[in-house]
């Protein structure tokens, strides 16, 4: 089991089993749910460094 971090929320999130995914800047970045890629994907420059943690307040109902 292939494990990333979601860069918003800071689940960590089984890379073959993940339904929300982005590529940035030749990246590919895994989210536990909608809410947080939604998050990412409207500012992915502030989270593509990988800081993502709980409480940011994406209501994806993980943090």
């Amino acid at each position: 089991m292939i494990m990333a971090k979601d860069p918003v929320c800071g689940m960590m999130v089984d890379e073959k089993k993940a339904k929300f995914k982005s590529d940035y800047s030749g990246k590919t970045f895994y989210f536990c749910a909608a809410s947080c890629k939604t998050t990412f994907d409207k500012d992915p420059a502030k989270y593509a460094g990988g800081s993502g943690k709980p409480g940011h307040s994406c209501s994806c109902g993980h943090c």
